[in-house]
């Protein structure tokens, strides 16, 4: 074998840790690789990466099961506080948003909604300086690979209806109690309806 190209197919590999926490609600899967926190699975998604975004962001991986590397980040007890219903801050945990530069963006807006508040689609695109990218805002939203850090369940529909949730429509609904918000109508697009 060529030493050279082993070594350059080793320096591409990423290394992804995991570890699974049950706050009471579920097991959720958290994924980080050494820059930060990556990914948080929700219960439905039973512990594994989606293969197309694992296939393009890092084709080259190798994963380990290390609930240290998440202690380290302080994501463990964070989330720990907030599924028990504390008014949690989550801007200390080390992200590495894996995503386009666009959806980045969106990510960021969504940190600046506090907790316990919303914004609706279009005030999180006039918020980041989009206004006519409301649809585009959506989809990103949708995308975002760290849900409650990156709380995008505070997004709601301008009609006071709770509109779409990756994890489903009831666990945002759960989600947005946990934060006092009571006055969300709990309607949405029917292929989120679990």
């Amino acid at each position: 074998m060529n030493p050279s190209r082993n070594n350059s197919r080793s320096t591409n590999t990423i290394m992804i840790y995991h570890h699974t926490l049950n706050p009471g609600n579920g097991e959720w899967t958290l994924w980080a690789s050494d820059k930060g926190l990556i990914r948080v699975s929700f219960p439905q998604d039973e512990g594994q990466l989606p293969a197309s975004w694992l296939k393009m962001y890092a084709p080259a991986h190798e994963l380990m099961k290390d609930a240290g590397r998440f202690e380290q980040l302080g994501v463990i007890t964070l989330l720990e506080r907030y599924f028990a219903g504390e008014p949690v801050d989550f801007s200390s945990v080390e992200l590495d948003l894996w995503g386009t530069p666009f959806q980045q963006e969106v990510w960021r807006g969504l940190l600046t909604i506090p907790h316990g508040e919303t914004a609706s689609y279009k005030q999180l695109a006039e918020r980041i300086g989009r206004p006519l990218a409301v649809r585009a805002v959506g989809a990103a939203n949708g995308q975002n690979p760290v849900p409650v850090i990156v709380p995008c369940h505070r997004v709601i529909g301008a009609n006071g209806t709770l509109t779409g949730f990756r994890g489903g429509l009831q666990m945002k609904q759960e989600l947005l109690q946990l934060e006092g918000i009571l006055n969300v109508k709990a309607a949405g697009h029917e292929r989120f309806a679990f």
